[in-house]
C-alpha cells in the first residue's frame, strides 16, 4: 500500500421498492447508500479507482488494523449504509456467524447491526423482537401462517436514538425513518413477512431459514437520545463494531487508531475538517472518510456545529 492517507469512497446505491428520495434526489426510489463497503471504489489519491476490498487485501493491517486482521483476515469486516424508509421494510432476520457458514457456506459472515436514527417523522416506529412471553412454537406457527405481525414488538423512535440488533432478532424499519446503519460485512437477509408485496423481483420469503435462525428471546436494544450535549459518547459496542458520537467544539478533537483498527467518520450535521497524515478534508452532511489504522493520531475540527458518527471494528467486547 502507498503511504496511508484518508480514503474517500464512491457509494453504491440500492433501489428497493421501499426507498424514498432523500439519498439521491431525482432517483426514486433510492432505498440505501452503501457508503463504506468492500465494493466501493476509492475516489481520491494514489489508490483512486481501486475497490476497498482490493485495498484491504493488499494493505492488510496498515488499513484494517492488527486486531482486525488477527480476527477476520484481510477482508473488510464492516458495511455502513444510509437507509431512506418511505415504506415499511420487510420483517426479516439475519443469521449469526455459525449459522451463516452452515446455511450459506464457508466465507459467509453473520449480520449483527446497529441503527442510528438520523431523522424520524412524527409517530415513526420500528419492529425489534417479539412481545414478551411468545415462545418458539407460537412464533413458528405465526411465521408459517403469515400472522407474525400480531406478535412482534413495535418501538416508537425519534431522531438521535440508537438501536442494537443482534443476529437472530426479528426486525423491520418503518416509514418516515432516515437511518445510519453499521453492520458486519454480510448481505444475508431472511425475509419473514413482506406486507403482501409480490415475490417478483427477488422479494421471496425465506420461511425455513428464518425459523432456523430466529431467537424468540432476542429483542432490540433501543437507546433514546441523550439530552446532554457531549463532545464524545459511545452509542453502541459489540463483538463486531463500536459506534461513537462526536461533537467537536472549540479546539480540535484528537483521535487515535493506535494501529488497532480503521475509523470510518460520517458527518451527520454541520461541517467538519478532518486532518489525517497531513491531508485536510472538509466533510459536509453524509460525507464519509475512512482513516486507515496505520495513520494513528488525527484530528477532527468543527467548522459549523458538526456532529460526526465514528464506526470502527471491535475486539470481542460485549455490548456496553
Amino acid at each position: 500500500m502507498t503511504r496511508p492517507y484518508p480514503l474517500q469512497l464512491q457509494p453504491e446505491y440500492r433501489d428497493y421498492v421501499w426507498g424514498g428520495d432523500r439519498l439521491r434526489p431525482g432517483h426514486v426510489p433510492t432505498a440505501e447508500a452503501w457508503i463504506v463497503y468492500e465494493g466501493d471504489r476509492v475516489v481520491n489519491g494514489p489508490l483512486a479507482g481501486r475497490t476497498l476490498a482490493e485495498v484491504a487485501a493488499e494493505a492488510g493491517a496498515a488499513l484494517l488494523g492488527e486486531r482486525v486482521v488477527a480476527r477476520t483476515g484481510r477482508r473488510f469486516p464492516l458495511l455502513i449504509k444510509l437507509l431512506d424508509c418511505a415504506q415499511w421494510l420487510s420483517l426479516q432476520v439475519h443469521p449469526n456467524d455459525e449459522q451463516a457458514a452452515r446455511l450459506e457456506g464457508p466465507g459467509h459472515f453473520g449480520k449483527t447491526e446497529a441503527w442510528y436514527v438520523l431523522d424520524a417523522a412524527p409517530g415513526a416506529q420500528l419492529v425489534a423482537g417479539l412481545q414478551p412471553g411468545v415462545g418458539a412454537t407460537h412464533m413458528a406457527q405465526a411465521i408459517r401462517e403469515g400472522s407474525i405481525m400480531d406478535l412482534v414488538q413495535f418501538h416508537p423512535v425519534q431522531r438521535g436514538d440508537t438501536v442494537f440488533i443482534r443476529a437472530g432478532t426479528l426486525h423491520a424499519l418503518g416509514p418516515g425513518l432516515l437511518i445510519y446503519e453499521v453492520q458486519q460485512t454480510s448481505d444475508l437477509t431472511y425475509r419473514v413477512y413482506d406486507w403482501g408485496r409480490p415475490p417478483s423481483g427477488g422479494r421471496v420469503l425465506h420461511i425455513d431459514k428464518s425459523l432456523a435462525v430466529t431467537d424468540p428471546q432476542a429483542g432490540g436494544d433501543v437507546r433514546h437520545a441523550s439530552k446532554e450535549r457531549q463532545t464524545r459518547q459511545t452509542l453502541c459496542q459489540s463483538p463486531y463494531f463500536r459506534l461513537e458520537w462526536l461533537a467537536p467544539t472549540g479546539d480540535a478533537l484528537t483521535l487515535d487508531t493506535e494501529g488497532h483498527t480503521f475509523h470510518a467518520l460520517t458527518v451527520i450535521e454541520g461541517e467538519a475538517q478532518v486532518t489525517a497524515a497531513d491531508h485536510p478534508l472538509i466533510l459536509r452532511p453524509f460525507d464519509t472518510v475512512l482513516i486507515p489504522a496505520a495513520i494513528g493520531e488525527y484530528s477532527v475540527t468543527s467548522t459549523s456545529e458538526a456532529t460526526v458518527l465514528k464506526a470502527s471494528a471491535a475486539s470481542g467486547k460485549d455490548l456496553s
